[in-house]
């Protein structure tokens, strides 16, 4: 009994541990220090970081400066590169010479079939006046020699005529060598347009030429690459190619064909006019023809 009453009440001298509440109100003193001490603490390591990481900031800036320089000078050469530089790098020395010389003869042959073509060259008004005054005062030498010194397509046919009626020839003789005259004339005319023709249909096949070739080109370079995809450089180069050597033929052909469909037209409606106004003055000769 007495051991049990010791051991139950505990020595008079001896607290009992702390439980419950009173402990966690012990332990938030400490909590409370640690949490200054973080917060004291913690700054410092940023503001370290921070200014570690300035320099490093600055140098990548630095780094980051040149690059963009570069990127800028490149971006600022290509854009100096003109069209005309890029047709004349894409088609090369050969296929540049052959439209210069193509595109400047169609201009020449253009001009030149232009005047050929031209009212005052084929039915000159002056001429009509002139040989019409000498039928009426009944010159008729007169006439002929203003017709044979005209070198228009109308004076040629009009000698013509005179000239068979002057050599004691029929009426009918005289259409007869009019008209041959006429026919060659015509022909001369249309031989000359024939040849804006010629270039209006060979420009493109050149320009076909230069296609099939840039392409060519683009898979011999797809098909030697050893690894990896090809270099895109290369493929445009042979691209380019192709492409401007179709546009410069047609754009040569394009004007071409409808430069010569539009003299052919104006040549055939002056030989038409030709025609009616030299058989409208040679009908005065025909009693001449006659008498003679």
């Amino acid at each position: 009994m007495a051991e049990r009453s010791l051991t139950g009440l505990g020595a008079p001298g001896r607290s009992r541990p702390a439980t419950g509440w009173w402990a966690v109100v012990r332990r938030a003193p400490l909590a409370v220090l640690a949490v200054a001490a973080i917060a004291l603490a913690g700054p410092a390591p940023l503001h370290a970081q921070e200014e570690g990481d300035a320099p490093a900031a600055e140098a990548a800036d630095a780094e980051a400066a040149p690059a963009a320089g570069a990127d800028a000078s490149s971006g600022e050469g290509r854009k100096t590169k003109t069209l005309l530089g890029w047709a004349f790098e894409a088609l090369g020395w050969f296929y540049s010479l052959v439209f210069l010389t193509l595109s400047f003869t169609l201009f020449a042959l253009f001009v030149m079939n232009l005047l050929k073509a031209s009212r005052g060259n084929v039915v000159p008004p002056e001429l009509v006046e002139g040989f019409e005054e000498h039928l009426e005062a009944q010159r008729y030498t007169e006439a002929y020699e203003l017709a044979k010194e005209d070198d228009s397509f109308l004076g040629k046919v009009l000698s013509a005529g005179l000239s068979k009626l002057s050599g004691n020839g029929s009426y009918p003789q005289a259409i007869e060598g009019m008209q041959e005259v006429g026919e060659e004339e015509n022909m001369k005319l249309e031989h000359s347009l024939s040849y804006m023709a010629l270039i209006g249909t060979i420009t493109p096949m050149i320009g076909l030429l230069g296609t099939v070739q840039g392409m060519i080109g683009a898979f011999e370079t797809i098909a030697t690459t050893n690894s990896g995809a090809p270099k895109a450089t290369d493929l445009a180069a042979n691209i380019s190619t192709a492409l401007f050597t179709t546009l410069a033929g047609l754009a040569i052909a394009i004007p071409a064909i409808a430069a010569y469909n539009i003299l052919r037209n104006r040549v055939a409606r002056l030989v038409l006019e030709v025609g009616i106004v030299s058989e409208g003055l040679m009908s005065r000769f025909q009693k001449v023809g006659e008498k003679n």
